[in-house]
């Protein structure tokens, strides 16, 4: 090779690895310290803090509600009057039914209820829980209605209406199980799949794991898929909505986002990421296009259920630690009443643990340890005793 042939290729080669190293100076985010991400955090409570009293809707609504009750930020005075929206607007619909196509306004609106612990099964005289009950109604608006469905039934491990079916939960599991995609993930529509509807059902299954082997695999599955996309080149393309959504699956699975390396790359994570959208305030949901309520309010919640996680708190969803509305969270037998027939059916059937379905494992094992045993039952019977108010 002569030496003119020599520069050429020198010069090529330096002329392709500045491109290279330009391109990723534009891709690859700086990692945001804790202490930064923390401001942001604060600061940006401090914001949807000075909001007008939320309304009854998708933004400026429930996930505002949700994300300031569930980082213990919320006034009873502004959960209050929040309340109050809600008893009027179910009120004038007169219904239970919040929308006729939309299952999950009912679900919103049950999980911003379950945050401040209100009960949702009784506002201005109507049952929010009870169109849930309804599969029908529920997969009318796709598998995006079946997944928040089952998160806001088990957000107070709510009781189904009397008269409802009673297999509902097990309906609702097997039908997204079923919808899983082959590469692991889910979607929408079409046969791709959807990095924020893979979240979406990641959330609403990581509380059968442990107690339903076809549901971990199916998460596994989908933790694996999600993976590949964050840690593909395109990761940095993701809006701060569908960062938001992996970050409350992944805290909802127990998994650290910023620490578990299926999910950071070259030193940063899915909290860096997100801080690309920082703003005073808020988020923005595109590059360079200013505070978006909806960015804000997901990325908030989302960062709400990484703190939670951090502090080992219940997830997210997770609303039993907000207090007992009334006796149902231990209700074993599902009877609508709370006593020692709880106590009594829960040790008949400790010898046929593994013939339960996942939800009556939950509610079996009252200190979330991951096993059904005697002292399950005599941890409820101790709260039977001492601890009812």
């Amino acid at each position: 090779m002569n030496s003119t042939m020599k520069t050429i290729i020198t010069k090529t080669t330096a002329i392709l690895l500045f491109a290279v190293l330009l391109s990723l100076s534009c891709i690859m985010p700086s990692a945001v310290s804790e202490d930064d991400l923390m401001r942001h955090y604060n600061a940006t409570a401090e914001k949807l803090l000075s909001d007008p009293v939320p309304q009854v809707g998708s933004m400026g609504g429930e996930w505002e509600i949700i994300g300031l009750a569930r980082s213990g930020r919320l006034s009873a005075e502004a959960a209050e009057a929040y309340y109050q929206n809600v008893a009027g607007f179910v009120a004038d619909k007169n219904s239970a039914v919040l929308n006729k196509r939309k299952s999950t306004d009912n679900s919103r609106v049950i999980l911003a209820l379950s945050a401040i612990n209100r009960d949702a099964r009784d506002v201005s005289g109507f049952d929010l829980l009870s169109p849930l009950s309804d599969f029908d109604y529920v997969k009318r608006q796709g598998i995006n209605g079946v997944i928040w469905a089952l998160i806001a039934l088990d957000s107070k491990n709510y009781p189904v209406a009397s008269g409802s079916d009673p297999s509902i939960r097990e309906r609702l599991v097997e039908h997204i199980l079923s919808a899983q995609l082959p590469d692991g993930g889910w979607t929408g529509s079409g046969d791709i799949s959807d990095p924020d509807i893979t979240a979406m059902a990641l959330q609403a299954l990581a509380p059968y794991c442990r107690y339903d082997n076809s549901v971990q695999a199916a998460v596994d599955k989908a933790v694996e898929l999600l993976s590949s996309l964050v840690l593909s080149d395109n990761a940095h393309l993701f809006t701060p909505e569908t960062d938001a959504q992996i970050i409350t699956a992944l805290a909802s699975l127990g998994i650290d986002p910023t620490r578990d390396e299926r999910f950071c790359k070259n030193g940063s994570d899915l909290t860096d990421y997100i801080m690309q959208y920082a703003v005073d305030g808020g988020f923005e949901h595109e590059k360079n296009g200013g505070f978006n309520q909806m960015s804000t309010e997901q990325a908030f919640y989302s960062l709400t259920a990484y703190y939670r996680l951090l502090n080992g708190n219940t997830t997210l969803y997770d609303m039993t630690d907000t207090g007992m509305i009334s006796g149902f969270m231990y209700d074993f037998n599902r009877d609508g009443i709370e006593d020692i027939n709880d106590v009594t059916t829960l040790q008949a059937v400790l010898a046929e643990y593994e013939e339960l379905p996942a939800f009556e494992k939950r509610i079996a094992d009252k200190n979330k340890n991951g096993v059904i045993d005697i002292t399950d039952a005599a941890a409820l019977q101790y709260r039977l005793a001492f601890e009812k108010d």
